[in-house]
């Protein structure tokens, strides 16, 4: 059994890295500093990303992108993920639900996504519905021959910046008749109602979003009616094992600035990762992280060639829940080891600490991840987790 990287494979984590070196981590006190990251700086990095080839990486090249495989596309969102503040999200990657559209849609949306010339938010929780899509009372409502969009959303993560939203809404409120909406930001009827403070500082904002009797075409189904809970699974698929990925790389970060301080620092006359008491939460962090890596790695090898759509659904939570866990533990000891330096903002290690937390929040909790888990151990079996496939 080879379980080496190929060559193609580790020159592509070789560039995400010196990337993420070169033009992520000089920028991520702006966002501090300014509470998002500045047009300018975006704009910046926006043509670097073009300039290395990384865009729209989970999009084929007939649409645009850059047509790396799911585990390829893993090799980079854990190099992308060592950044703080969300600035990965500067090296854009479009919604895969994108590329179910038309071709007027694909020529409208994703193929301009793909070139950074068109920014998105998925708008799905509310104020009654987060985790539990199917209790979404955002309604399009069919008259006329043209579909009436009303609603509220939350937490629209770059609700600020995007100048269109893929909406997650029930076709004359009916639950059965889940669907995706392409929406133009600039439509009459969209207001923005309010723009939450978080925990952390992130490179966009998540602000809640007005649907009142918006005006849509037939042409603004994505994927067909019905269809839209299908195509929220496939995008949380895809998002968790993002997350998964960039908590590992956070979690190596961390690690790392933790062991350099460490063997520098000296207290009583010795370096303190000489004293048991760190040596020992050193060698936790780097066992669980390397129990989460080949986790994350094989779960994203079987992806790229699963059909199977809840199967993939059930592997995504399972390492989205165990990556996000872990890095909450690791970046926590990296912070004691630094003492009083790891709780200064101008410390990476602070502002992962503040980052990470999210990670087991959206895109599902931990706790319906566990569901979703326990639900495909009752239907199919241990072997779904356990089994070498």
């Amino acid at each position: 059994m080879d379980l080496a990287l190929s060559e193609q494979d580790r020159e592509l984590q070789a560039k995400a890295r010196t990337f993420a070196e070169e033009h992520l981590f000089p920028n991520e006190m702006a966002i501090e500093d300014h509470g998002r990251l500045p047009d300018e700086l975006r704009a910046k990095i926006g043509k670097a990303v073009l300039a290395k080839g990384l865009n729209a990486i989970n999009h084929a090249r007939e649409d645009g992108g850059q047509g790396l495989t799911l585990f390829q596309q893993t090799l980079v969102n854990e190099e992308l993920g060592k950044s703080t503040g969300g600035i990965w999200a500067a090296v854009w990657q479009p919604a895969c639900a994108l590329k179910h559209g038309n071709e007027a849609q694909k020529r409208d949306y994703l193929l301009p996504s793909c070139r950074g010339e068109r920014n998105y938010c998925f708008a799905i929780s509310e104020r009654e519905a987060g985790s539990d899509p199917r209790r979404v009372q955002t309604t399009a409502r069919w008259n006329g021959g043209k579909y009436y969009l009303s609603g509220e959303k939350w937490f629209v993560t770059h609700g600020d910046i995007a100048d269109f939203i893929i909406v997650h809404a029930h076709v004359n409120g009916d639950p059965k008749k889940p669907t995706l909406f392409l929406v133009d930001k600039n439509r009459a009827g969209i207001t923005i109602k309010r723009v939450p403070k978080f925990m952390h500082n992130f490179i966009s904002e998540h602000p809640e979003m007005v649907f009142q009797d918006v005006e849509l075409g037939e042409e603004s189904v994505l994927g067909g009616v019905g269809q839209g809970l299908e195509l929220t699974k496939d995008w949380f698929v895809e998002t968790r094992l993002k997350i998964a990925s960039h908590t590992v790389g956070a979690a190596i970060r961390a690690t790392e600035i933790a062991n350099r301080y460490a063997s520098e620092r000296i207290q009583f006359g010795r370096r303190i990762n000489e004293f048991q008491g760190v040596e020992f939460m050193l060698v936790d962090m780097t066992v669980e992280i390397m129990a989460a890596k080949s986790m994350l790695y094989r779960v994203a090898w079987q992806l790229t060639t699963e059909q199977d759509r809840k199967l993939a659904h059930a592997r995504a939570s399972a390492v989205k829940l165990y990556c996000s866990e872990m890095a909450g533990r690791v970046v926590d000891k990296a912070l004691q080891i630094l003492g009083g330096r790891g709780y200064m903002r101008e410390n990476p290690v602070e502002r992962l600490f503040r980052d990470l937390r999210v990670d087991r929040i959206w895109e599902g909790t931990s706790e319906i991840q566990r569901v979703i888990i326990g639900s495909q151990i009752k239907k199919r079996g241990l072997a779904v987790y356990t089994d070498w496939m």
